[in-house]
């Protein structure tokens, strides 16, 4: 009942939004164009085209320079492209580097998503696959943070020709919400508050701040701003992420019907990953001061003994702004050892 209801309250909000909250998709663009400033490596972008008149929003580093396998890495909840400044240059130095907007995020299409869990990943899956298909890619080594290292996950499993390494970054949506015999003891009230206020709902918060938002956002996450002080000493970072939520929610309902309270997932990956092909590596990446719990990548090595994990000292869960040195030398070994390894095979 609670999700019924807001979900009915969000839908309303989404036709208030255009005169309520300071924000456009223009202006979404002009922040994303300020973040990607710091960029030095030359790179294409473009709107690639799916079905059902949908877009992801995609920018190319070296395409043509390399015969390394790709490098595509896909954000997470609430996040774009933008947020892999600090990566794009390191990691383009040595081979091809794509990164997108997930449907229903940034600069991508917003359409409305499948309200069943198990549709709402295929539609996300699809997306992806019809993209590379559209960019034209054989193989890709895939990198997923958060949401992305989910839809990362679920997608090697649809598509296992595809993925020549899977790297999983603080990835959501692994372990399966414990029993908790005391939850249904707390008073239906602080339940209700309890999910309000829930991680998959702090965007909704974020909307209807309306023109506080702004100033929410350099409030609440005024930890961005030290994530990339080594490239911005102003509120560009938070102007960035401000305008990537404001917009009408199209991937965050995804996600939204993607999960339980408080933010576990319905189709817990744990439960999954042992499907995906023996011979594709996985690597799991870690911050050593994140809230995500590594339990999962440790319990996918008790059945792949080959699975890797990496925890990155004094990183939380951006590990890739938090470190974004040590980030991008894991992620070029990762990457250097894939190739040797397509080599001998």
């Amino acid at each position: 009942l609670l999700t019924s209801v807001f979900s009915d309250f969000s839908s309303w909000i989404a036709n208030w939004l255009p005169s309520w909250c300071p924000t456009s998709p223009t202006q979404l663009k002009d922040a994303e164009e300020k973040m990607l400033k710091v960029v030095s490596q030359p790179y294409s972008r473009q709107h690639i085209r799916i079905s059902n008149g949908n877009y992801l929003w995609t920018i190319a580093f070296s395409t043509h320079l390399h015969p390394r396998t790709p490098l595509v890495l896909l954000h997470g909840l609430g996040g774009g492209i933008g947020l892999w400044i600090q990566n794009l240059d390191a990691l383009s130095s040595c081979g091809p580097v794509y990164a997108l907007d997930l449907l229903g995020f940034g600069r991508s299409s917003r359409p409305q998503f499948s309200n069943d869990p198990e549709g709402a990943e295929e539609d996300f899956v699809s997306a992806l696959e019809e993209w590379r298909q559209k960019v034209g890619l054989e193989e890709m080594v895939l990198l997923g943070h958060n949401l992305g290292g989910y839809l990362s996950a679920a997608y090697t499993l649809r598509y296992p020709n595809r993925v020549r390494h899977l790297l999983l970054v603080e990835p959501w949506g692994f372990p399966a919400r414990p029993d908790n015999p005391y939850h249904y003891s707390i008073p239906m009230w602080i339940r209700a508050i309890g999910a309000f206020m829930s991680p998959f709902n702090q965007l909704a918060v974020l909307r209807l701040a309306g023109p506080l938002g702004p100033t929410m956002v350099k409030t609440l996450r005024s930890d961005f701003k030290q994530k990339f002080s080594a490239v911005f000493n102003d509120d560009t970072v938070s102007d960035y992420i401000y305008h990537l939520n404001a917009q009408t929610p199209s991937g965050e309902t995804a996600f939204r019907n993607m999960t339980i309270p408080y933010g576990w997932a319905k189709r817990p990956m744990l439960e999954r990953i042992d499907g995906v092909r023996a011979d594709i590596p996985i690597s799991f990446i870690y911050g050593s001061r994140s809230s995500i719990d590594s339990n999962s990548g440790y319990e996918v090595k008790k059945t792949r003994p080959d699975a890797e994990i990496v925890v990155i000292r004094g990183a939380g869960h951006y590990v890739f702004a938090d470190q974004p040195e040590d980030f991008n030398h894991t992620v070029l070994r990762i990457l250097a050892w894939t190739e040797r390894k397509g080599a001998d095979d």
